[in-house]
């Protein structure tokens, strides 16, 4: 049986200011998804410029950190926003969603698309393959601040969280969803998308793994507290909300390779 460390959440601190681990999770994200847009964008016939990329940055940025917190409040604290508005604005506390993120990524690029005058789906499969180390260093943050623990486990990897307060070992599930929706995501999509892919065919392949993932390591991640299980006595709203991610992702590489074949 492993004990969480219990880290501070302060990183470091600049005088009054206090730099915590989980916003310092986000920067390097956004960092690591701004490189690799750079990198990309260098290959020959890429159709984007290393000016392009920043812009684009800027434009993830928003739409992750705006639709992560504005969805977990309303797919999982909403009552908790009626009694107090202002919760929505304690990012530092944690509390963001990937599903929120998700849809406020996809506004931001067809906001981006329109003012580029570029095609919607050309840049959501250009950003694809550079998301997911965005979620693994998400991850590392929440297991940095001992949240989103796993449900009561025997294995030996069991790790007894401070915040749980009842002393029993857990699943990291924290770091499962790091491996998967981090490193496994990043590998599949970024060596698919190294090739030419029919338009839609990246976004796809994201969309219908991240589902999965989600949706697998959902059996084994405590549900959020104020929710529980919502059905069957083991549906979470996290596989909830990742079914239709799913059945996206194969809809658009149907209508990718059924498009490209006629």
């Amino acid at each position: 049986m492993l004990v969480h460390p219990d880290f501070d959440p302060v990183a470091f601190s600049l005088g009054p200011l206090h730099v915590r681990w989980y916003g310092l999770m986000y920067l390097l994200g956004f960092i690591g998804g701004w490189l690799l847009g750079r990198y990309r964008a260098r290959q020959p016939n890429s159709g984007w410029t290393s000016e392009q990329v920043d812009d684009l940055v800027f434009y993830i940025a928003l739409g992750v950190i705006l639709g992560g917190r504005v969805g977990y409040i309303l797919f999982y604290n909403f009552s908790a926003f009626l009694d107090n508005p202002l919760i929505l604005f304690r990012i530092w506390e944690g509390g963001m969603s990937f599903h929120g993120g998700f849809l406020g990524v996809l506004l931001a690029m067809a906001v981006f698309a329109r003012k580029h005058r570029g095609a919607f789906w050309v840049t959501v499969d250009f950003i694809a393959p550079l998301v997911a180390p965005g979620i693994l260093f998400g991850r590392i943050g929440n297991f940095i601040n001992g949240e989103l623990w796993g449900r009561v486990t025997d294995h030996p990897w069991g790790m007894v969280f401070r915040q749980a307060g009842d002393g029993l070992p857990h699943h990291p599930s924290q770091l499962y969803e790091a491996a998967l929706e981090g490193v496994a995501l990043f590998l599949i999509v970024w060596v698919y998308s190294a090739k030419p892919r029919p338009t839609m065919a990246v976004s796809g392949v994201f969309a219908l793994s991240y589902g999965i993932f989600r949706f697998l390591v959902e059996f084994v991640r405590q549900p959020d507290i104020q929710m529980g299980y919502l059905a069957f006595g083991w549906l979470t709203m996290g596989q909830a909300l990742s079914l239709p991610l799913i059945l996206v992702g194969v809809v658009l590489l149907r209508l990718a390779y059924g498009r490209n074949k006629a």
